[in-house]
């Protein structure tokens, strides 16, 4: 992981029988295709983004708070847009277990999104997630928002951009991400300006927090109506 923040998301096991697992939707996309844009607008349509974080039922986790820790030199080499963040292999084995194994519970959660650019590219993962959303924006619209973001957010000039683009984002999201799509429930073509697709994924997850799909997905909810917890850090550290 780039930084000191880490979420985590783990079952707290056989001893406590009032504690059920959430329902995990999965959100895939290239980089800048607008998954943080999707969560937050299915996240204001719920109404969750006026209620303290304490009492929401929907929760949001990030791909980027379970990037393995970077030596200087990758450091060095991530403020210059030269480091590749867009490689499986800089998963931490944490993603997995902080999904499967026993946690520290904090704050409840009924329905937890969890979206990164590699969240279908391992089938343990993959197969955990209930619903898999892809976030489908072409090419231009993806390269034009990273140029904006990375030059107005991150401080870099328009040649460190398209390099790393070109270099790293590209090759990556066509080998690693854009296959995964084919193993999505629903894609969402534009992002959070389909009102149409996210109302629909809305009125699904509206559903399942008032109980309507519990008999549905009782193997995978174990039948238990006490919300579940979690322990999340909501900050990113990704400094690409």
């Amino acid at each position: 992981m780039a930084g000191d923040s880490e979420a985590h998301l783990r079952d707290r096991g056989e001893n406590n029988n009032n504690v059920r697992q959430p329902f995990l939707i999965g959100v895939s996309g290239g980089t800048a295709s607008g998954k943080s844009s999707v969560c937050e607008k299915i996240m204001e349509l719920l109404g969750q983004n006026k209620i303290d974080h304490h009492q929401r039922q929907v929760a949001i986790l990030s791909q980027d708070s379970f990037y393995r820790e970077l030596t200087p030199e990758q450091k060095a080499k991530a403020l210059k847009g030269q480091f590749n963040f867009d490689h499986p292999v800089l998963q931490r084995d944490t993603l997995t277990e902080c999904l499967k194994e026993e946690f520290v519970t904090v704050y409840p959660a009924d329905v937890v999104l969890f979206e990164g650019i590699l969240m279908f590219y391992s089938q343990e993962i993959r197969d955990l997630f209930q619903m898999k959303l892809f976030v489908d924006t072409d090419p231009d619209t993806r390269l034009s928002r990273r140029v904006l973001r990375d030059i107005s957010e991150r401080g870099r000039d328009l040649e460190q951009v398209l390099t790393q683009y070109i270099t790293f984002v590209k090759p990556a999201f066509e080998e690693f991400c854009l296959p995964t799509k084919k193993y999505a429930d629903v894609i969402i073509p534009r992002g959070a300006d389909n009102l149409v697709a996210i109302n629909l994924i809305v009125q699904h997850i509206q559903d399942i927090l008032n109980g309507g799909l519990s008999k549905r997905h009782n193997g995978c909810m174990n039948g238990h109506s006490t919300p579940r917890q979690r322990r999340t850090s909501e900050s990113s550290s990704r400094p690409h």
